[in-house]
């Protein structure tokens, strides 16, 4: 019988393995087991229809040690406590692998935003954003984009948390648009980080990315400036799917044509330059690169030893459970962690975050720049901790994470 592995008890898993391979002494090891602070909140919501209805909104804070918390907000029918508290230690690990002045965070709320009106979606962004008042601030938990969240959500934020405090706080989120303090090339960060570990990957292969092969699990904005850039950057996609379907042509797609597309159809199904295909198989085909970009768990102990791509490029948090971790290692599938793979969204919230706080901004040229060298830096670094604890990049990463992480707890001592 396969188990059934929740977000938060795959990242314990990983934490275990990471801490016994580096010697992690029992004290910090069982700080760094939960979150600091969880915090449930009911949201009443006047909705357009005059009913009132009561979501359910979260906030987690995993660790500060090293800054204030940082992490996205999602919107999401699916959205639990355990998610929400995985991705929070995932943000811990994620800042520290980066190496930015951040601890970990998450929040979400139990909605479908597809169902709501703009103003619903104001009212419930609000009410949550007075709710964790006292939680949130740029010297305290800072929130950003994520799934069902959008530039808009986080000028809403921006707002209310501003008007609470009588001042403008820029800093109090990122992912805002630009006129409002937002850092341009924010919208493709995350997606740029995916292409630059795609391309550090390749080469310790020593292949180029161009001309490979790659097929993107996920097409919302990960998955598609994912795609893009590694188009432009001269390799073939061949399949992606989403919540709908999936299509592919082993000839190559045109991404640029699939955008446009997809912005009108909202799906990827029915693209002209395509063939239907089963959304399953696209995790087992012969590609040089595989980009699951879309949610937890897809690769298994079921189906990882069909797992036939040269590379893994996690773009999404927690695509591959623990069991399936030996599996793809022993298959000799090189596996880009995602707290490496798609930290490049949290990267240039840094960015943006110290543009809030020094009053001045970048040239997107600048940002890009920026991120490619904190990402082949933090590549570099897994790489080196995963050869010399002579495990996989995963628990490499983990490694150097908890390295810098129990490193700051120790320099501050525990407060009792």
């Amino acid at each position: 019988m396969l188990s059934q592995t929740t977000a938060f008890d795959a990242m314990q898993a990983r934490l275990r393995a990471a801490a016994e391979l580096f010697g992690l002494e029992d004290a910090v090891f069982k700080v760094l087991l939960t979150p600091n602070r969880c915090v449930i909140v009911s949201l009443p919501v006047h909705m357009d229809d005059g009913r009132w209805e009561v979501f359910t909104g979260f906030r987690v804070q995993h660790n500060m040690a090293r800054g204030p918390s940082k992490g996205g907000i999602r919107y999401d029918p699916g959205v639990t406590l355990d998610e929400i508290k995985a991705g929070a230690a995932w943000n811990t690990w994620k800042t520290a692998v980066v190496d930015v002045p951040f601890g970990g965070g998450k929040g979400g709320i139990i909605c479908d935003p597809s169902t709501l009106s703009m103003g619903e979606l104001e009212r419930l962004t609000r009410r949550y954003t007075a709710e964790v008042m006292d939680l949130i601030g740029p010297d305290r938990d800072v929130p950003g984009i994520d799934m069902g969240t959008n530039a808009q959500t986080m000028a809403w934020v921006l707002d209310t948390y501003s008007m609470h405090l009588r001042e403008t706080a820029n800093g109090v989120v990122t992912g805002k648009p630009v006129g409002l303090g937002g850092s341009l090339g924010r919208t493709e960060a995350t997606g740029r980080g995916v292409l630059i570990s795609a391309r550090e990957a390749m080469q310790r292969l020593g292949k180029p990315l161009a001309g490979a092969t790659f097929a993107v699990q996920g097409f919302g904005n990960v998955g598609s400036q994912s795609a893009r850039l590694l188009h432009e950057a001269g390799a073939r996609m061949v399949a992606v799917s989403d919540r709908r379907g999936a299509i592919r042509n082993d000839r190559g797609i045109d991404v640029h044509a699939l955008i446009k597309h997809h912005q009108e159809a909202r799906t990827v199904v029915g693209f002209k330059g395509a063939e239907p295909m089963d959304p399953a198989e696209l995790l087992l085909m012969s590609v040089d690169l595989l980009v699951p970009a879309a949610t937890d768990n897809v690769i298994t102990e079921a189906n990882a030893a069909k797992v036939r791509a040269k590379v893994v490029v996690e773009g999404a948090n927690g695509p591959t459970a623990p069991e399936a971790d030996p599996i793809l290692l022993s298959n000799g599938v090189l596996v880009v962690p995602d707290i490496l793979a798609n930290a490049g969204g949290v990267t240039v919230s840094y960015f943006e975050w110290v543009q809030n706080r020094i009053g001045f901004y970048w040239r997107e040229r600048e940002v890009n720049e920026r991120l490619v060298e904190y990402m082949t830096h933090a590549f570099a670094a897994v790489f080196a901790t995963t050869d010399k604890y002579k495990t996989n990049p995963r628990i490499g990463a983990y490694i150097l994470a908890l390295g810098r992480v129990s490193q700051a707890m120790r320099y501050r001592g525990f407060y009792a």
